[in-house]
């Protein structure tokens, strides 16, 4: 639509299925290629993807007419495809269902980029689960935490 503009800025957190460790070095920055391409042709503007062996992060810009929740659901479904039709675990690949999703200013872009790009040094410190219930405080989320480790059990 003319006259129409945004700047739109999310950080987009989901996880392995029970938050298994299958993602391998040897297979991840193919894998993070296909995660942002998708996120392209979905609409969205890749700017960075990383993680480690039972998350991603995704930092992306989008356009207001873009469902946060399609995206989402087109990713994960075509990048479990990918990793399922390439047979790179030993068993079927899933993600977790759900996602927390973040957003951002202009202002934070560079923090929270060097934040994804140095995923692995990150979680020598903190493991998954505490990082997303800190992600969760500091945006002020609601939330009940046995919804969120509910499929771990």
């Amino acid at each position: 639509m003319a006259n129409t503009y945004h700047q739109i800025y999310i950080q987009v957190v989901f996880a392995v299925k029970y938050r298994n460790a299958v993602i391998e070095e040897s297979w991840k920055s193919k894998l993070l290629g296909v995660i942002g391409n998708l996120i392209n042709e979905n609409g969205g503007k890749t700017i960075i993807v990383n993680g480690v062996e039972d998350h991603l992060h995704c930092l992306l810009a989008i356009k207001p007419s873009i469902s946060i929740s399609e995206l989402m659901k087109n990713v994960k479904a075509k990048s479990s495809k990918y990793i399922n039709d390439n047979q790179l675990t030993k068993s079927k690949f899933s993600w977790q269902v759900g996602y927390g999703v973040f957003s951002y200013s202009q202002s934070q872009i560079n923090s929270v980029y060097k934040y994804i790009e140095n995923q692995k040094e990150h979680h020598k410190r903190q493991n998954f689960n505490d990082e997303f219930l800190n992600f969760l405080n500091k945006f002020n989320v609601d939330y009940d935490e046995k919804f969120i480790f509910e499929n771990l059990i």
